[in-house]
């Protein structure tokens, strides 16, 4: 039983991944490997949308922006655990804490929103092609972006301001890589009722909701590809879709895996190993999706692989 309530607190204890000190410099590597990739990768789709005339439309203006966001969420987790792993401490202070939940919650319901976005962009180009331009004016883009993020911010905020009238217990043991809301919540001596409540609402509102309407408005493609007479029409429109619903099937295929993996198993650190498919490795992979399996982003790599060679 947590027998002791401080209501100062100084600092939490991540313990990470793995406390086998065997184990840490593989982690290490391992995760530095990772994460530059990440940055490397979203960065390069960066530089490639901006510097092709061809892509400067809706979806990758998303796409970029999703990239920027892959960027940022990954930045907000990783660097601190590779800091904790090469310095051998644990430590992390309530304000830092507190900052990394606000920013982690800001990047993670921006992924969620951005994802949801492209989603509509393809719904539109594929089902009402002949409006396509009217409709996603880059006006809109950029509105429905501040929307995005206002949301994200509000969301992020809300949570962290519910935790600063919390007491905490002396045990502060994090078992996790980064100061997740549900863990922090656990180490709460004061009554949470009303933060879990929170977390379930917003969580049902903001990710239940934007994936309903990737599932109604990829139903409705698929309805609009089908009523396509030739087959090489219906192929060329699918897979305008084939990246993005990869990377949603991978965003949220990896979230659904981790909240499985925390109701089903007792251990919170078998949760976060399972939390570093979504974190780390879906922004990752992002980038590979996209290159492999997008021929107007094949031909904007090479294009500006080019330019950079011939400098």
């Amino acid at each position: 039983m947590k027998s002791e309530n401080q209501t100062g607190v100084s600092e939490f204890l991540l313990l990470g991944l793995s406390e086998d000190l065997e184990l840490q410099p593989v982690l290490l590597g391992l995760f530095l490997s990772m994460y530059l990739i990440t940055v490397l990768g979203n960065l390069l789709i960066i530089l490639a949308v901006s510097s092709d005339a061809h892509l400067h439309t809706p979806m990758y203006f998303f796409l970029s922006n999703l990239s920027f966001v892959d960027i940022c969420f990954t930045s907000t987790t990783v660097p601190k655990m590779l800091v904790d792993i090469q310095t051998e401490s644990k430590a992390i202070s309530y304000a830092g804490c507190l900052t990394q939940v606000y920013f982690f919650m800001v990047f993670l319901c921006m992924d969620n929103l951005l994802l949801t976005l492209m989603a509509y962009d393809r719904y539109v180009a594929i089902c009402h092609p002949l409006r396509y331009t009217v409709i996603m004016h880059p006006r809109l883009c950029a509105l429905l972006i501040l929307l995005s993020m206002l949301i994200s911010t509000l969301n992020a905020l809300l949570h962290s301001l519910m935790v600063l009238p919390l007491s905490f217990c002396t045990d502060l043991k994090v078992p996790h890589f980064f100061c997740d809301i549900a863990q922090i919540l656990n180490l709460a001596c004061s009554d949470t009722l009303i933060n879990n409540i929170l977390v379930y609402l917003v969580t049902t509102l903001l990710g239940v909701g934007p994936l309903l309407g990737i599932i109604f408005s990829y139903a409705r493609i698929v309805s609009s590809i089908l009523r396509i007479p030739s087959t090489g029409g219906k192929y060329k429109a699918f897979s305008t879709c084939g990246s993005h619903l990869s990377v949603v099937s991978l965003f949220y295929g990896t979230c659904v895996g981790v909240y499985l993996s925390s109701a089903v198993s007792d251990s919170p650190r078998k949760t976060a190993v399972a939390s570093v498919m979504y974190t780390v490795v879906a922004p990752m992979m992002n980038p590979f999706i996209y290159s492999l399996r997008n021929k107007d982003m094949k031909r904007a790599w090479r294009k500006l692989t080019s330019g950079t060679l011939s400098l």
